[in-house]
């Protein structure tokens, strides 16, 4: 795909690789938000293994020899080791994707008043960073921003 499109004139178009999307729960509230959930077999064809964490080193090798500009790792939080053994092997930057169900498990048990929820959302989210993420895309993006301006 590098190779192509900068061929074509679009070299400043970079490319973020889905190197590390695990078969993962934590899709659950999105899927069923979006009614996307397979309608025969299962996603599991083309997303990986959660138990397997070297695949994610083989995946990213082939992704950065193939042109990646960045790499994903989807779901983050239950990923941390793989964010860290990715950030280990490359100097590409690292993107996480603190998905819906990490979210919904969040508002939930703070909605019940057993979590403070900024404060989680703030553990969490330096959790993530801390294990190597360059950029973190989350549902707590908004909240984040007005905190951080308040």
């Amino acid at each position: 795909m590098r190779a192509a499109l900068d061929a074509n004139g679009f070299q400043h178009v970079s490319i973020l690789s889905y190197t590390a999307k695990y078969a993962s729960a934590f899709y659950g509230p999105f899927r069923g938000a979006l009614d996307s959930a397979p309608r025969a077999g299962d996603k599991k064809t083309y997303q990986m293994d959660y138990a397997n964490a070297r695949e994610a080193e083989r995946e990213a090798a082939l992704d950065e020899a193939e042109g990646a500009d960045m790499m994903m790792v989807k779901p983050a939080g239950a990923y941390l080791d793989i964010i860290h053994r990715l950030r280990q092997m490359t100097t590409l930057p690292i993107a996480a994707y603190q998905v819906s169900g990490e979210y919904l498990m969040i508002k939930a048990t703070a909605a019940s008043g057993w979590l403070d929820e900024k404060k989680i959302v703030i553990e969490t989210l330096t959790g993530i960073r801390r294990a190597g993420a360059d950029m973190i895309l989350t549902y707590f993006a908004k909240d984040v921003a007005a905190w951080a301006k308040a």
